[in-house]
């Protein structure tokens, strides 16, 4: 009759092992600090997150899954071409036509343990601002000059999230550049690795 029971409690395995006298039978069970291995945006393979072009900045949410039990960096690399203008020391504003080589724009969310529920968690970041105006104006006719970036056209981002030894990289491209607003998903193309 014991063997009965031992073999019914190897078959269903952990759901048993009370009525087992609390053996483990070979069921592999996750402890809090473990970590899932998975780690992908919720939604399925062709998920892609929201992306908003705040002018000089640029934000980005969407929604985690595959999630263990411990915090989360989430970084985002946001790259764009500046538009700038050039004022002289007299206060007049050239003409637009001045404009400073592509930046990368960084922003990071950290997000607590507890915030993960079932394995997901949504997410939301924006990137820091550029410097402003550009020190020695190098783009305008002279370093009396000032050289202030007015807008950006976002090109591309790069989100990075970590959870232990776990990572997920979506690289994200627009076409075209982004100009302010929301940035419709139809210009958005991202893959994941």
């Amino acid at each position: 009759m014991k063997s009965i029971q031992w073999l019914s409690c190897v078959l269903l395995g952990a759901a048993c092992s009370v009525a087992c006298g609390g053996h483990d039978f070979g069921e592999e069970q996750l402890d809090s600090t473990q970590q899932a291995s998975s780690i992908h945006l919720k939604g399925g393979p062709s998920s892609e997150p929201a992306f908003t072009d705040n002018g000089l900045t640029l934000s980005v949410s969407g929604e985690l899954s595959g999630l263990g039990n411990q915090n989360i960096t989430v970084n985002l690399d946001a790259t764009g071409v500046p538009r700038a203008t050039c004022t002289n020391p007299a206060g007049s504003t050239q003409p637009p036509g001045q404009n400073p080589a592509s930046v990368t724009l960084s922003g990071t969310q950290h997000i607590a343990a507890g915030e993960i529920k079932n394995g997901t968690v949504p997410f939301s970041l924006t990137s820091a601002g550029p410097e402003s105006p550009i020190r020695g104006a190098p783009d305008c006719p002279n370093r009396k000059w000032t050289e202030a970036i007015t807008d950006i056209a976002f090109t591309s981002a790069t989100i990075t999230v970590t959870q232990g030894g776990n990572s997920l990289t979506v690289v994200c491209t627009f076409s075209p550049a982004t100009s302010d607003g929301a940035v419709p998903a139809s210009q958005v193309e991202c893959t994941s690795s």
